[in-house]
């Protein structure tokens, strides 16, 4: 089945509009700053890093040490993206920086 693209153009909107919703609707629904709801005051305090944490996590579950060129490159960008991170405190800087250097490590350097 072939789509047009004005159907392709409704489909790519109603994901973006579904994403967004879905994103979107908790702060809706919890910007109220005097809400006393302890829970989601937690949640939204202890949520960005178990996120930053599962990633890291999924990001080096296939990392094997036989060969040395298997995990200096993220040993060099994991430590690259705590050093630029703790000194300059921008999270975009430090990811952006930090996939960029280990694309460069593992294309070139440790091939």
């Amino acid at each position: 089945m072939t789509l047009t693209s004005l159907q392709t153009l409704i489909i790519i909107l109603m994901v973006a509009l579904g994403t967004m919703i879905t994103r979107f609707l908790p702060f809706i629904l919890f910007s109220n700053p005097k809400s006393k709801n302890a829970y989601v005051r937690y949640l939204g305090q202890v949520l960005p890093y178990a996120a930053i944490g599962l990633l890291v996590v999924y990001c080096l579950k296939h990392l094997r040490f036989d060969q040395v060129s298997h995990w200096i490159p993220e040993l060099i960008a994991i430590a690259y993206i705590i050093f630029i991170h703790s000194w300059k405190e921008n999270v975009l800087l430090s990811i952006g920086t930090g996939t960029i250097l280990y694309m460069l490590l593992v294309q070139y350097v440790f091939i």
